[in-house]
């Protein structure tokens, strides 16, 4: 604001004429730059206010959808601009950013979305503000339990839940109709439904699903391997060398190398690579995330009204279980404009705001109270089934170490899917490997 005021004021002075008296061209010169301070201190709402820079990842469907929210936010608070910026569509590459930025205090930008994996590693950081006084204990019972316990560091909240996700089975409701098959309830009656439509249709994939090494895989092997009792860390100990994650990590390979149900091309393939392949119809089961829904639905799509989506199967004798995904909102602890900031977090976590956002972009409420909502059971009639998929959703390790962890298990898991190491000696190398990073963090 300042420099608008200076620079018009510089100019003023630099027409001054060049015969008058340097003593006068002096006067002239305090006279201008004391109206131009005096500029810089008048109220006014419009040059006075704050500007808001909301950093985000990319936008899942029209961008145009979230626009029209910030607008609706400045109308509502006078004098608060929003300058959203969409980051990289990558999660590794928003982290990276986040984490250069914020460990050079930069105060560039003021309101983040965070994965849930991120709020305890950039609470114990001491990059984000406390916001425990945007949602107290009697208020946090609103929110599924996940998500609120994943932004909660040392008793503090840091981050409130803006959307929430969890890994689902897509399935092509009209293929299984056409050959008598019901939607497999466990991982052996999904390959035999996928065996049998693939032998019958031809150019049809089985089961496809996020096989890269990246944060995806992780995901994907953990609910595989959850589903079959397995788990990473318990009581504070690494235990992902168990015969439960042995059998689950070898089943995911035996899927592509054995079954033939999953083709090779997984191991390079994230949520938008299998989105669009069983988009395009080339499919009969998908995992991935609630958000492809609406974009299986809107008009023109290959598939539409010709999909269902189901929890993901499990080992027989065993629980469904998917891994929990979403994004929080924080506040940078460096912001000029905490207070405005913090406002946009309330709103854009509010109840209408999350139902707006389900309906247009498709991006699922962390609110309980809104899956009983009948505008949204009419739009999306599967989100009833989601509230308890949801509810029981497995977090990953709620570590401040988790990114390093992390690391660890996407270069085992995908070395393991990729029949690169068997998966016991997979499991084994990254319980060394996280064993040490625990020890080295006590």
């Amino acid at each position: 604001m300042r420099g608008n005021r200076l620079f018009p004021a510089v100019k003023a002075y630099l027409h001054v004429p060049c015969n008058v008296r340097l003593h006068d061209r002096v006067v002239a010169l305090l006279v201008v730059f004391f109206i131009a301070l005096l500029g810089c201190t008048q109220p006014s709402t419009m040059e006075n206010g704050s500007t808001v820079v909301f950093k985000h990842g990319k936008i899942a469907g029209d961008p145009a959808h979230l626009r029209a929210l910030l607008d609706e936010f400045e109308r509502r608070n006078p004098g608060i601009r929003v300058k959203d910026e969409a980051l990289p569509a990558s999660t590794d590459e928003q982290h990276q950013f986040y984490v250069i930025n914020l460990e050079g205090k930069s105060a560039d930008f003021d309101v983040l979305s965070m994965d849930v994996i991120w709020v305890p590693e950039f609470a114990r950081a001491g990059w984000l503000r406390d916001l425990s006084h945007l949602l107290p204990p009697e208020a946090r019972d609103e929110f599924f339990p996940g998500p609120v316990e994943a932004d909660c560091y040392a008793g503090r909240m840091y981050a409130v839940p803006w959307y929430i996700d969890a890994g689902l089975l897509y399935y092509r409701s009209d293929l299984l109709l056409r050959h008598g098959l019901k939607v497999p309830r466990t991982w052996p009656a999904l390959v035999a439904a996928a065996q049998h439509v693939m032998e019958r249709e031809p150019g049809i994939y089985g089961f496809i699903w996020q096989g890269r090494q990246y944060e995806g895989l992780v995901c994907n092997v953990l609910e595989v391997a959850r589903s079959n009792g397995g788990e990473v860390l318990k009581d504070g100990r690494c235990v992902i060398d168990s015969r439960q994650n042995a059998e689950a990590l070898r089943f995911m390979r035996d899927l592509i190398a054995r079954y033939g149900v999953t083709p090779p091309l997984v191991t390079t393939a994230i949520e938008e690579t299998t989105r669009h392949i069983f988009g395009s119809g080339r499919a009969l089961f998908m995992r991935n995330w609630p958000y492809a829904w609406n974009l299986f639905q809107r008009e023109g799509s290959a598939v539409r009204g010709r999909i269902g989506v189901a929890p993901l199967p499990s080992f027989p004798g065993r629980p469904s279980a998917s891994t929990l995904g979403g994004w929080q909102l924080g506040v940078n602890r460096h912001s000029n404009h905490a207070e405005a900031a913090e406002k946009l977090v309330a709103f854009l976590t509010s109840p209408d705001t999350q139902k707006r956002l389900a309906l247009t972009i498709g991006y699922k409420p962390t609110r309980k109270s809104l899956y009983a909502d009948a505008d949204l059971r009419r739009e999306q009639p599967f989100i009833a089934g989601l509230y308890d998929i949801f509810m029981h959703a497995g977090p990953r390790p709620v570590t401040p170490y988790y990114m390093m962890i992390t690391q660890v298990m996407q270069s085992e898991f995908s070395a393991a899917v990729s029949g690169i190491r068997p998966a016991a000696e997979a499991l084994l190398s990254a319980r060394r490997q996280i064993d040490h990073i625990l020890e080295a963090e006590r």
